[in-house]
């Protein structure tokens, strides 16, 4: 990717209570925004964020979506317009900031409903990347396929629980603050991944790091810098790095996997850092 694809600007409209309607139906447990947004912020920068819903059937979802600064654009429910009336103000204000923000090049619906499926198109006309998000269940085939990329909310729930296995399993013998950047480091390399970069440069993964967490602060764990974090990973055997020979900083070449310690002959972890 480029560095323009690197660095999306985004803009997220969510229909509630399609989502909500789709939990209810599958009998889970409340739709948590948290786990929409982690996976986002993985594609760029969230410029715009709104939820529409009659807020007052939907009281439960408030603090969590306030918590996450998203602005909720209220929808009194009446019989004469019914649900639709949600829809027609989220297609309003998408179409008129494609418009008026040129420099928001990525929408994301995060729905289910085919009825989106001209706004995508249009979307699309006017040069945006539109990404769609839903569930298995209640998604419709027409908006899933007319989106450039579709991410189902299951997924995120098993990636979820993939990442919390390995934090279980390989950093369990660590203090709280290893666990914890190390963990946000795998998760960081792990996002670049599914974003098909294929050379994990030092620099993409901190950005990476600071959009996952922007309090991210490398010195906050004890490290003079991100390379110095990079250079005790790769010394835990957490991943392996190396110089890149064309810039000569460091690449991450594997992680995710947490091997044993090399060592020398004499069964010593070596002094001298053997990649570089």
């Amino acid at each position: 990717m480029t560095k323009i694809e690197r660095e999306r600007s985004l803009a997220v409209f969510v229909d509630l209570e399609n989502l909500a309607m789709g939990f209810q139906n599958q009998r889970k447990t409340k739709f948590d925004i948290q786990k929409v947004l982690e996976r986002l912020v993985e594609k760029g920068k969230l410029i715009v964020k709104k939820a529409y819903a009659d807020w007052s059937r939907y009281q439960a979802y408030t603090a969590p979506f306030h918590e996450a600064a998203i602005e909720l654009i209220e929808i009194p429910r009446r019989s004469q317009t019914g649900k639709n009336s949600a829809d027609i103000r989220l297609v309003v204000d998408a179409m008129d900031l494609a418009w008026s923000k040129p420099h928001v090049d990525t929408f994301v619906i995060v729905s289910g409903d085919s009825d989106f499926s001209p706004l995508v198109s249009k979307l699309k006309e006017n040069g945006k990347h539109v990404i769609g998000l839903g569930m298995k269940g209640s998604t419709s085939e027409l908006l899933r396929d007319n989106c450039d990329e579709f991410i189902y909310y299951e997924d995120l729930e098993r990636q979820e629980q993939d990442e919390q296995q390995i934090t279980t399993t390989l950093y369990a013998d660590m203090p709280d603050r290893k666990r914890e950047v190390y963990t946000l480091l795998i998760e960081a390399c792990n996002a670049l991944r599914r974003e098909n970069h294929e050379v994990l440069y030092a620099s993409m993964i901190k950005d990476t790091m600071k959009r996952k967490k922007p309090s991210f602060d490398e010195s906050y764990y004890g490290y003079r810098s991100f390379t110095h974090l990079l250079e005790e990973a790769d010394d835990q055997a957490i991943v392996d790095i190396e110089r890149n020979p064309k810039s000569g900083t460091y690449v991450v070449t594997r992680f995710g996997e947490r091997e044993a310690p090399k060592k020398d002959k004499e069964g010593e972890r070596p002094a001298g850092r053997h990649k570089r």
